[in-house]
Parts: structure tokens; C-alpha cells; sequence
């Protein structure tokens, strides 16, 4: 309408004031970054919240439940309570060992950085690629799954899909099996993922809640059970399937296995290091403060659970049956069922909330390092989170929610998890040695030694009682070396 040379000059002078306002406004919410993989993370996170991460990361479901395969091995009660203490000591060295090797890197990345600095960049794609595949989105999906499961304990969930239950893909995936659950535990993962998509101040602030609570309630379940002390009397209505093997210390063996996996998850905050004020003295601090909380936590609770049922009752329970449950029930009634049940669904829901937190910042450190895909490097320019990596993580967990697999992935987590553990207690060693570390934490050398010799003890055993699923993992965990080329290829 208005052509060049006309007269209708427009003055726009009188609109500047409103102009800069709105100027300011736009800039605030998506400031002008051309490249968004060069965004630092935002130092947001202190030395409380981390020990909570670590303390929530931890307690999962296993303190609850992981009492009862542990009292059907026929072991007397001082042998489980020796196997919780020897695997929390073994935990703790454990701690010490990636106390150690966080004084390497002030970035995120956890032990797929350690790995890199301390053996390059293949080994840590190794890490990082079977974290992937294997124990952290199989993790993920199984928490989510767990969640689920324990809110449909309280309130039963519809089917909407049950006419599709038996399709199938290759009689191995049944994707419309349990379709009420897996939706639920769908709608968790992109609700905490959306959550922590919007900042990680928003993350950390829901998990200091849950796992505060989680605390409060296990000191409770404590308080309870050695308060009711001798009370109880036997239900023989149960019927018991203690276990007839023989060989106490291989059956023992097995028992600290369950033990591990209520205490898995005690390195993971390394993967936050580049959220945490002063990493170098915070993330140490964070993990061994953490751990030894959990320990104590772990024994006093499960000592309760043994005072107040026996083991032949707790033995006596179902597969699917929680220890705490049956103790609260039995002194508290209904009442005290529905309680513990709402702890467990709290306790899932928290423990998903943080997984989700550091698995994507492992992703994001690998795309750092050209070994994932590039648009996993990103950081929002407003909320300063590695949303990219959010978006992949969530993706490849819903994926395994369906397909139903993160089964037989988290059978292959402890496997998995020690192999590496072993090796970043003989980076620990080699970075000491050499001058890379110069401040070490206590216990140093023998911490990564034991650590070493337990660790290699238990993938010998793991190999020779479960051959095949060991070779499952380990072919999982070769598939690593045609995507490294994949990627340095891609990202070239």
C-alpha cells in the first residue's frame, strides 16, 4: 500500500519506551545464541541436594522387599544381616573410589568421563554406549514399570488394550500387554522429563521432597518394628519355601547380590558434576556422605523387619509379597498396608525423578565428545538444561515400557556395573600414580584393590551361575564398537 517515495512517513519515536520493554521481554525468554551446544549448565546444585541425590538415586524399592529372597535361602538371621553390612562396606569402597576419581573434572559426565581421562575415548563410548542400551534406560523403564505397578496396588488401573494382549512381535514383545500399567508408567517418564526439561533447580527440589519423605518413612518402618519388638506372633498359615541348596558361602554370595542391588546407583551423581557448586570438594563429599547414610538406614531397617516377623515368616512370603508391607499390615492393620504402599509408589517415583536427571547428562557429555548424536549437546537457552539428551532419554526409555525388555536389561545391570566399576578403580590407581590426582580420599590404595578382587569375584561367579545371560550382556556391550565408528564418522 505504501510505495516507495510517498508522503506517509511514519514516526515511530513516541513507541521506543514500549518497543525496549517488549525487546527486553523476548530476550529474557530466548536469548539470541547461535549455537547451543556451547551453553554452560547451570551451577545450581548444592552439597545438600547432592547427598540427597545420592541417598534418593539409592533407595529404591530393594529395602523394602529384597529381605524376603534373602531370608528363602535358609540362611540364619546373622548371616543376612553380615551379608547387608559386607555389601555396604564393599559399597563404600566403592564410594571412595569415585570420590577419588572426581577430583579429575569439574564437567558432567560422571564415569564415562572418568573413564575417558583415564583410559581415552573409546573405553568411555564403551561405558556410555552400554549404559545406553543396558542399565540405564533398562533402569529407567523398569522404575517407571515398578511406579506404575505399586499405584495399581492401591488403586487398580483399567486395560484399555487387554484385547491386544497376545499380539506379539516375534512371540518376544507383547507391546499391549499390561497396557494400564505401561501407559501410567509412560505418563511418569514424560511428565518428569518435562519437569526437568524446565530446569534442574525443578528436578532437585522434587527429589529433596521425595527422598526426605523416603528417610522419614523408613525411620518410621525402624521406629515401628524394633518399638513392637518380640510382639508378633507366627503366622503358620505360611507356607515356607526356605531353600534346600547347599554351600553357605555361595548361597551367602547370592544373598549380598540382592544386598548390591538395593545399593546400586551410589556413582551416579558424577554425572551432575557440571550443576554442582565447587564439584571437586562437593561430589566427594556427596557420594560418601550419602552411601553411609543409606548403610545405616538399610541395616537398621532390615534388622527390624527380622525382629518383627522371623525369617521363616518373611521367608514364607510370595514372590510378589514386601516385607515391609507385611510387617506394617501385621501391627498396624490395613492402614498401615495402604501407607507402606504409598511409600513404595513415592519411593519409585523419586528414585525415576533422578534417573532421569543423570542418565541425560551422560548423553549430553558423550555428544559433547562427538560420541552420540550432535543435537544431544544442546542446552536450552532459558532453562540451561541439556533438553536435547532429556528428549533421547525419555524416547528410548518409553520405547523399552512397551517393548516390555527392561527385564532382562536390568538382570544384566550389576553384570555390567561392576565390570566398570573395576575398571575405574584401576583408573583411580593409574591416575594417582601418575600425578593426575593429587588429593585422594581415605582408604586410598586399598579402597580400588578390594574393590578390584571383589569385583573380579563376582563376574567369575556371575559367568559360571549365569552363563547365558553373561554372554548376553557382554554381546550387548560389543555392540559398542560399530557404533563408536558410527558416530566419529557422523560427527566428523
Amino acid at each position: 500500500m505504501f510505495a516507495a517515495g510517498s508522503n506517509y512517513n511514519l514516526n515511530f519515536s513516541r513507541y521506543s519506551l514500549p518497543t525496549y520493554k517488549f525487546k527486553t521481554i523476548l530476550m529474557n525468554e530466548m536469548p539470541e545464541i547461535t549455537d547451543q551446544t556451547k551453553i554452560p549448565l547451570n551451577r545450581a546444585i548444592g552439597l545438600t541436594t547432592a547427598i540427597l541425590l545420592v541417598a534418593g538415586n539409592i533407595i529404591g524399592t530393594g529395602v523394602f522387599k529384597k529381605i524376603v529372597p534373602m531370608a528363602q535361602t535358609g540362611l540364619n538371621e546373622w548371616y543376612i544381616i553380615a551379608a547387608w553390612i559386607l555389601a555396604g562396606i564393599i559399597t563404600l569402597l566403592g564410594a571412595f573410589t569415585i570420590a577419588g576419581l572426581s577430583k579429575l573434572t569439574t564437567v558432567s559426565g560422571g564415569m564415562y568421563e572418568y573413564m575417558r581421562l583415564c583410559f581415552g575415548n573409546f573405553s568411555a563410548f564403551f561405558l556410555g554406549w552400554t549404559g545406553f542400551t543396558i542399565f540405564c534406560s533398562g533402569s529407567m523403564a523398569a522404575i517407571a514399570f515398578i511406579f506404575a505397578q505399586s499405584v495399581n496396588s492401591i488403586i487398580p488401573l483399567p486395560n484399555p488394550l487387554a484385547h491386544f494382549k497376545d499380539l506379539s512381535i516375534g512371540d518376544f514383545i507383547f507391546p499391549f500387554a499390561d497396557s494400564g500399567i505401561k501407559i501410567l508408567a509412560l505418563a511418569a517418564i514424560a511428565l518428569l522429563t518435562w519437569l526437568n526439561y524446565r530446569g534442574v533447580k525443578k528436578g532437585t527440589l522434587l527429589n529433596n521432597i521425595v527422598t526426605g519423605t523416603k528417610i522419614l518413612g523408613i525411620l518410621f518402618l525402624i521406629v515401628l518394628g524394633l518399638f513392637f519388638f518380640g510382639r508378633l506372633e507366627p503366622n503358620n498359615t505360611m507356607q515356607l519355601v526356605v531353600s534346600e541348596k547347599t554351600g553357605t558361602i555361595s548361597i551367602f554370595f547370592g544373598a549380598m547380590l540382592s544386598a548390591f542391588w538395593a545399593y546400586d546407583g551410589f556413582a551416579n551423581v558424577g554425572f551432575v558434576t557440571g550443576e554442582i557448586k565447587n564439584p571437586k570438594r562437593n561430589v566427594a563429599m556427596a557420594i560418601i556422605t550419602g552411601v553411609s547414610i543409606v548403610i545405616v538406614l538399610y541395616l537398621l531397617v532390615n534388622y527390624a523387619y527380622i525382629k518383627t516377623l522371623g525369617l521363616k515368616q518373611i521367608a514364607g512370603l510370595s514372590e510378589n509379597n514386601i516385607a515391609a508391607t507385611a510387617m506394617a499390615s501385621s501391627i498396624l492393620g490395613n492402614g498401615g498396608k495402604t501407607l507402606i504402599s504409598f511409600l513404595i509408589m513415592l519411593s519409585s517415583l523419586g528414585t525415576l525423578n533422578v534417573v532421569i536427571i543423570f542418565y541425560a547428562r551422560l548423553y549430553f557429555r558423550m555428544a559433547q565428545e562427538k560420541a552420540f548424536f550432535k543435537s544431544a549437546a544442546k542446552v536450552h537457552p532459558v532453562y540451561r538444561t541439556p533438553y536435547m539428551a532429556l528428549i533421547y532419554s525419555m524416547v528410548w526409555g518409553m520405547i523399552l515400557v512397551v517393548s516390555g525388555t527392561f527385564d532382562k536389561l536390568t538382570d544384566m545391570a550389576i553384570f555390567s556395573g561392576f565390570l566398570f566399576y573395576a575398571l575405574l578403580a584401576v583408573g583411580l590407581i593409574k591416575m594417582k600414580r601418575n600425578g593426575a590426582i593429587k588429593e585422594i580420599v581415605a582408604c586410598y590404595p586399598w579402597a580400588p584393590i578390594i574393590f578390584i578382587l571383589f569385583s573380579i569375584g563376582l563376574l567369575i561367579s556371575t559367568f559360571i551361575n549365569q552363563p547365558k545371560l553373561s554372554f548376553i550382556g557382554l554381546g550387548l556391550m560389543l555392540t559398542s564398537i560399530p557404533f563408536y565408528y558410527f558416530f566419529k564418522r557422523m560427527n566428523k
